[in-house]
């Protein structure tokens, strides 16, 4: 068995700072949804799920 141990790959650090960012900016997204719940306000989204139009058939 080999007792040396992995060398770091060269991507981790730079998946490990995308992760973090994005952890951020979840972070941030879910907080400021928690406080407009709190305010009363509603939400910057549309009602229910847009359409997609006309339907035809094949």
């Amino acid at each position: 068995m080999n007792d040396r141990a992995k060398p770091p790959r060269k991507g981790d650090a730079e998946r490990k700072d995308r992760l973090a960012e994005a952890l951020r900016a979840n972070l941030q997204k879910r907080k400021a949804q928690a406080r407009s719940r709190r305010a009363g306000d509603p939400d910057q989204r549309p009602e229910g799920l847009p359409t997609a139009g006309k339907m035809h058939k094949d």
